[in-house]
């Protein structure tokens, strides 16, 4: 699963992996956001025209096209295995593929001490922003625009956290995913094609556990050996 992400690095600097080129696109400077939740709206970006790149903002949480009312069932995440057979995912997955700007994520491990959820923060080196592999829809009859995060197996180091985790894509198969030409049995390879193994990851304060506190973990605990708590 992937519950909660970050994104606090400056829109400039996520910028570079897009071709953008509307100004708003170009110019925007959103705050920083550290612990996004599931149902918040979030900005992901599509295949635009003339090979450019177009961003847009949905709800984290899937609401197919023919849905009649919102989702209860979880659908912030897409499973890598069943995207293309599942009911409630293979249309996007079709057609609506999309990339989800962050700089890194949270998985909880449980305490031996007190039995307390414990977050871990997970993030690339130097922790350079990245894309999720994502899909998204519009559902006309509820005026909902959205989109969900694909998740897959866990790699060797994410296990140590959790057997699942986000699809972090290469950015050299960008334009593959973001392609509706790009035919189902191809875009499923395209997750093979992704940054994971890369992942590095350390143990935050349980402020985050509360999606209410949007702000940095405390850097107090940055300097916590994980592999030494698990």
């Amino acid at each position: 699963m992937c519950g909660r992400y970050t994104r606090y690095l400056p829109w400039s600097e996520i910028h570079r992996l897009y071709r953008l080129t509307a100004p708003a696109e170009i110019g925007r400077n959103d705050a920083p956001r550290y612990n996004i939740a599931p149902t918040e709206e979030v900005p992901f970006v599509t295949a635009g025209e003339h090979g450019a790149h177009k961003l847009r903002q949905g709800r984290w949480w899937l609401v197919p096209w023919h849905a009649k009312e919102l989702p209860k069932a979880t659908m912030f995440n897409a499973r890598s295995e069943t995207i293309d057979t599942s009911g409630a995912f293979k249309d996007a997955f079709t057609s609506k593929r999309c990339l989800i700007p962050a700089d890194g994520f949270y998985e909880w491990t449980i305490s031996p001490a007190d039995k307390g959820r414990d977050p871990w923060h997970i993030f690339l080196p130097d922790h350079q922003p990245f894309s999720f592999a994502g899909i998204w829809a519009y559902n006309k009859n509820l005026d909902v625009t959205s989109c969900s995060i694909v998740t897959m197996p866990a790699g060797e180091t994410m296990r140590q956290i959790h057997d699942r985790q986000p699809v972090i894509l290469d950015p050299d198969v960008y334009d593959a995913w973001l392609d509706p030409e790009t035919p189902p049995n191809d875009a499923k390879q395209l997750l093979h094609e992704n940054l994971d193994e890369d992942l590095e990851f350390y143990r935050v304060g349980r402020d985050v556990n509360a999606s209410v506190k949007n702000k940095l973990p405390n850097d107090s605990q940055h300097m916590i050996d994980p592999i030494a708590l698990l």
